[in-house]
């Protein structure tokens, strides 16, 4: 009997770990390693979409994602606040190329591009404004293309 308790509190323990960890990394920004090269770059060819002068949001979402929809909210509102900032939505299940590409493995997953269309970083999971406005701040500390 002791040793069922124990296995279900280590159970019990380690998704809390791992519900933490995965809570804590919503809406985070990644920046883009390395520099963005040739591959990472879209244009509004890419995207069947203006990019915005100063940046885009580029979100991949799911029909059935209720973070997507709060998330889509949140970076239209902040694109139509500020001038030269895009939001592009785009179904993932259509655009299996950029899922690929960017390796995208859960949504939303929102890809940071500068003006010139280079990814410089993401977000993904839930988006807070704070965080949308975070990631733009980030974009003049990210590495850019060479």
């Amino acid at each position: 009997m002791g040793l069922r308790v124990l296995l279900v509190l280590g159970v019990l323990g380690a998704a809390v770990v791992v519900g933490l960890l995965w809570r804590s990394r919503n809406g985070r920004f990644v920046a883009a390693g390395g520099g963005a090269g040739v591959a990472d770059r879209l244009t509004a060819a890419d995207l069947g979409a203006p990019l915005g002068f100063a940046a885009t949001f580029l979100q991949l979402s799911s029909e059935a994602c209720a973070p997507c929809r709060s998330t889509a909210a949140v970076l239209g509102a902040l694109a139509g606040e500020r001038a030269g900032l895009a939001h592009v939505e785009v179904r993932a299940e259509d655009r299996l190329d950029l899922v690929r590409r960017f390796d995208v493995l859960r949504t939303p997953t929102v890809l940071v591009l500068d003006g010139a269309g280079a990814v410089r970083g993401r977000l993904s999971g839930a988006t807070t404004r704070e965080q949308a406005v975070e990631a733009l701040g980030a974009l003049d500390r990210c590495p850019t293309a060479a």
